[in-house]
């Protein structure tokens, strides 16, 4: 099923669930807590990846400037950035697999 045939039936079981009671489905999901790293934590993580703090910054998408911070200890990565450290702490070819690095 596509992602419009999706919404639409999504739709549709609201509108019946709205007009006649018919019962709606529901789907429970759990996020998991966005993850917090440590300075040497996040050195590691990009050296095992083989990353400049340059090239690291690029994929998480901040400065570089920012990642010597949280390397340093001066400041810590939040929201988001954590998030994408987190993924990229877990699976590596990450940044190959979507194209954001290309060799």
């Amino acid at each position: 099923m596509s992602v419009y045939d999706s919404i639409v039936a999504g739709l549709n079981e609201a509108i019946a669930h709205e007009t006649t009671g018919a019962h709606a489905r529901k789907v429970k999901c759990t996020v998991a807590p966005v993850p917090t790293f440590k300075a040497e934590e996040i050195k590691g993580i990009r050296n095992s990846m083989g990353m400049t703090q340059e090239t690291f910054a690029a994929v998480v998408g901040v400065s570089k400037k920012t990642v010597e911070a949280w390397e340093a200890g001066t400041n810590a990565p939040i929201g988001s950035a954590c998030r994408m450290i987190g993924m990229l702490k877990t699976d590596p070819t990450i940044p190959s697999r979507y194209s954001i690095i290309t060799v």
